[in-house]
């Protein structure tokens, strides 16, 4: 069996969705016009609306805040780290140019998780790539491989995971016993989740932009403190990028070492194309009322993950004096770091920075479960079977080293992306038409409704009633 995993992670990883990834990226970039870049404005002015709200959704910023508590997480701590020490500065370009480009995917994924949602049996939006390769495409057989794919990677591994990165760190820096740990996360976690996605987006709203700030704040202050250092590091991950510089604070990497090591952490810690959050895009309720809205909200979010937090650690890395080093990686390579530019309170800082980036993972990853479960038709037994399991699985998961079943939700992770990234090139005609709609009305000084009458060639599918 473990064969076959590996087998089936070369074939995803190292092929298919590294390159399928970026190309798809590519191609939603130069279709759209360009809109990451061109409407960026238009991403902001999306995520603070006008403050109408809808029972049967959650806002666009607890949207935003939701799918940023399942980005960030101890990839952007940890993954960072990795990509340093195998592929040098190099790396971080090549994370920022694969977020530049994986903006338009999220745009686009989001953009019909909204379109193709329906009223659950609780009457909240529900939808993700399952509903619109069901409903889009007339696939159901492929939407409910994906969404089974999809429970198992984000409502139960990923989780373990998560948990084990918690345990790791605060029994590092506080010396509390990892079971005491994973028992504590999930009780906290089980007070959120069973007051289901809308309790969910109260917290992630609350905690997010919080975790975050702080975060950026640390880096702002290194950056201060070694402002005059800033440039020469910057102009040195552009030029070790591509082979002009092969050291920057002493780290050696090669090009291909670095585009790698860059792409692979990027897709890994920004998600976008994977199909993950646009479950709870659309739970949304847009504002402006167009499936556009949500997706440049989410379009941000990849932004925000890689553009600003992944770089924050590269920045914290690359100013401190810990490389080369052949012992630190990951983790350790962070905390020390941090414990160069602050201090002992560096290595208690990182350790409460990944509690809160592992523990928002483990909540946001849980809605993207029950929105798959949801759709499966599993209704209340079957989320609260999600629950438990998901909960159970975070005990188990500080406690154990969790590499093998790691590799199993790779396989997952890969297998649902590659029907997502299919699915969404297939319904880019859409995809155009709506943005095509949506940017038109904005050019004329309106706020942009969508009304699923103007368009008779995209209506099979689409709940009318939602837009009507």
């Amino acid at each position: 069996m473990t064969a076959i995993v590996d087998f089936l992670n070369n074939i995803f990883w190292n092929y298919v969705l590294i390159y399928g990834l970026l190309a798809v990226g590519i191609f939603f970039t130069l279709r759209l016009g360009l809109v990451q870049f061109l409407h960026f404005p238009e991403m902001w002015r999306c995520v603070r609306g006008t403050g109408e709200v809808d029972t049967n959704g959650i806002t666009p910023f607890q949207a935003l805040s939701v799918s940023l508590a399942s980005r960030v997480g101890t990839g952007n701590i940890a993954g960072v780290a990795v990509a340093l020490t195998l592929g040098g500065p190099g790396a971080i370009f090549w994370m920022w140019m694969v977020a530049l480009v994986g903006m338009a995917t999220a745009y686009a994924e989001s953009t019909l998780a909204q379109l193709y949602k329906v009223h659950g049996a609780d009457g909240m939006y529900r939808g993700g790539p399952a509903q619109y390769i069901a409903r889009g495409l007339g696939l159901p057989w492929l939407a409910a491989l994906f969404a089974v794919a999809l429970i198992i990677a984000f409502g139960l591994v990923f989780n373990a995971v998560q948990a084990n990165s918690i345990a790791e760190a605060v029994s590092s820096a506080f010396g509390v016993s990892s079971a005491t740990v994973g028992i504590g996360v999930a009780v906290l976690s089980g007070i959120i989740i069973f007051g289901g996605i809308p309790q969910i987006a109260r917290t992630a709203q609350f905690v997010v932009p919080i975790m975050a700030g702080l975060y950026l704040l640390a880096a702002a202050i290194i950056l201060v403190m070694n402002i005059t250092e800033v440039p020469g590091i910057l102009a040195g991950i552009v030029r070790s990028a591509f082979g002009l510089q092969e050291t920057v604070g002493g780290v050696a990497g090669g090009v291909m070492a670095a585009m790698l090591n860059g792409v692979k952490r990027g897709l890994f810690s920004n998600e976008a194309g994977m199909g993950s959050a646009p479950n709870i895009a659309a739970v949304a309720t847009p504002d402006p009322h167009h499936p556009s809205s949500q997706g440049f909200v989410q379009a941000l979010g990849v932004f925000i993950d890689t553009i600003l937090v992944c770089t924050a650690t590269a920045v914290m890395i690359l100013l401190a004096d810990v490389m080369p080093s052949e012992q630190l990686t990951g983790v350790a390579l962070t905390q020390a770091a941090l414990t160069d530019h602050f201090g002992g309170f560096g290595q208690i800082f990182v350790a409460v920075a990944i509690f809160f980036f592992a523990f928002t993972t483990i909540i946001g990853n849980y809605t993207y479960a029950e929105n798959a479960v949801v759709y499966l038709g599993a209704g209340k037994p079957g989320i609260l079977v999600l629950r438990v399991a998901a909960l159970a699985m975070v005990v188990w998961g500080s406690l154990q080293a969790v590499t093998t079943v790691f590799n199993f939700a790779d396989a997952s992770m890969g297998l649902m992306a590659t029907i997502n990234l299919i699915a969404i090139v297939a319904l880019s005609g859409t995809v155009s038409i709506v943005t095509r709609d949506y940017l038109r009305q904005r050019k004329a000084g309106r706020q942009p409704t969508f009304r699923i009458a103007d368009h008779p060639g995209i209506a099979p599918g689409v709940n009318r009633d939602i837009w009507k």
